[in-house]
């Protein structure tokens, strides 16, 4: 029975009563996306009718976060120990020699445009783009498998342009392009949760291989078979491989590109990727995100394994949330077991300096629901004084993806302290209770209620 990647997902949604089935034909020019924004990317989509294309369109797939947590068989309260866990303790994939990406293989006369309804999201992108791919290098010392979400603007027929932020990956790149070799790769459509989740995971910081990763996560091995034109390995489930190589010394134009925190991102000369052979599924499905929602959860998830890790190191740390409303990167709220006066400073310095692109952070006390803005709101007011209690860092190290940064060359980091006091001044910020409201079932009193 097959259990990996995007179909066997699609049907655990539909059980799950989570999948809409759109009916109607869409255009993959705007109106796609339209669609899918204005579910903020949260509720999957199965596009069965695409203007121009034979090939169904899925959208929308790993945007909220409960819906990730129950593919991937966890829970609010011990995701974190899951993610470390997998991390810590990688498993082994299993290689096969053939699988579903194989019905179909294409290698000559490869056009992306006609071959597959690639969408445009928004007025001004420089074209279509696929936003939901998926990067496979190998390190080319190590051997090790790594994966990331990657942009990909389509040129046309078999070449696109890649922006390939990760340190990693661009330090490889260069050290290949100085030998003036190729760097061998494949972009992956068609995955599931664990996949997506490891791909998340920092390669320069843990170094470990993404499919061990995988494996760790999704419980059984990860299957993989080898491309047909370069020496990578692939998930024999998933709907679309493009194996090719980025091409050393050749650059194109990418961008603009309705980005993160949905600004557009600058045009910029980035690598070129040309796709030597296409391998599908039958009926495939084609994968897409709005942009910069997705694939941004999972990130965020991660994020807050390490951010939970660095405040572990000072505090006595409860729980964190690396925020929707900050990109999952910029802004993080994080609850604390306050036992010494300094704790909340403590937990703001820890915070900031975490990772750089960092750039707003909250401190509470457990009372205090982090993933509730109204909750969050009310600590600042009633537990705050800007004199004592905000704490600046003028001029630090942010991240270019953030436009005022972007404009300026530095990020303003700002802490708030929204813990109360210890002792006996603690006791005038205890919070009204009802014993047992925790506890009520409000269907008891209105049947009916949704």
């Amino acid at each position: 029975m097959e259990r990996q990647m995007l179909r066997y997902t699609l049907e655990e949604m539909d059980r799950m009563g989570e999948l809409l089935l759109c009916e109607r034909e869409v255009n993959p020019e705007y109106e796609l996306g339209a669609v899918l924004k204005y579910f903020r990317n949260k509720r999957p989509i199965l596009f069965n009718r695409v203007k121009e294309s034979q090939v169904r369109v899925a959208g929308g797939l790993y945007g909220d976060r409960e819906t990730l947590y129950r593919l991937l068989h966890m829970n609010h309260e011990n995701r974190l120990f899951k993610f470390m866990e997998a991390i810590a303790n990688p498993k082994p994939y299993r290689v096969i020699a053939n699988g579903p990406i194989k019905e179909n293989i294409i290698r000559r006369n490869i056009d992306l445009p006609k071959i597959f309804p690639v969408p445009k999201f928004q007025e001004k992108d420089s074209s279509n783009f696929i936003t939901a791919g998926i990067l496979v290098v190998k390190d080319p010392e190590t051997g090790k498998y790594f994966t990331s979400v990657r942009r990909f603007q389509v040129n046309g027929r078999n070449e696109l342009s890649a922006l390939i932020a990760s340190p990693k990956l661009t330090n490889d790149f260069l050290e290949l392009e100085a030998m003036k070799k190729p760097l061998d790769i494949a972009i992956i459509l068609g995955y599931d949760a664990p996949f997506l989740m490891a791909s998340q995971i920092s390669s320069a910081t843990y170094g470990v291989d993404k499919y061990e990763v995988d494996s760790a996560l999704r419980g059984e091995p990860l299957e993989l078979v080898p491309c047909e034109s370069v020496d990578l390995l692939v998930p024999a489930y998933s709907e679309i491989v493009l194996e090719g190589r980025m091409i050393p010394d050749k650059r194109r134009l990418e961008g603009p590109f309705g980005e993160l925190m949905g600004y557009y991102g600058a045009q910029a000369p980035h690598p070129v990727i040309e796709i030597d052979t296409v391998m599908y599924r039958n009926n495939p499905i084609f994968q897409a995100a709005f942009p910069c929602r997705e694939e941004h959860i999972s990130n965020g998830l991660i994020r807050e394994v390490e951010l939970y890790s660095y405040l572990r190191n000072q505090v006595d740390v409860l729980d964190v949330n690396v925020t929707e409303g900050g990109g999952y990167r910029f802004n993080a709220f994080a609850s604390i077991n306050k036992q010494r006066a300094g704790d909340g400073k403590s937990a703001i310095i820890a915070a900031l300096g975490s990772n750089k692109d960092l750039k707003q952070a909250v401190i509470v006390d457990g009372d205090v629901d982090i993933f509730d803005l109204q909750d969050i709101e009310w600590a600042i007011t009633t537990r705050a004084q800007a004199s004592q209690d905000l704490v600046i860092i003028p001029g630090a190290l942010g991240s270019s993806l953030e436009p005022s940064h972007d404009l300026k060359g530095v990020t303003d980091k700002v802490g708030i302290d929204a813990t109360k006091p210890l002792g006996e001044r603690g006791i005038k910020f205890e919070r009204a209770i009802i014993p047992g409201f925790e506890n009520i079932d409000i269907n008891r009193y209105f049947p009916n209620i949704k």
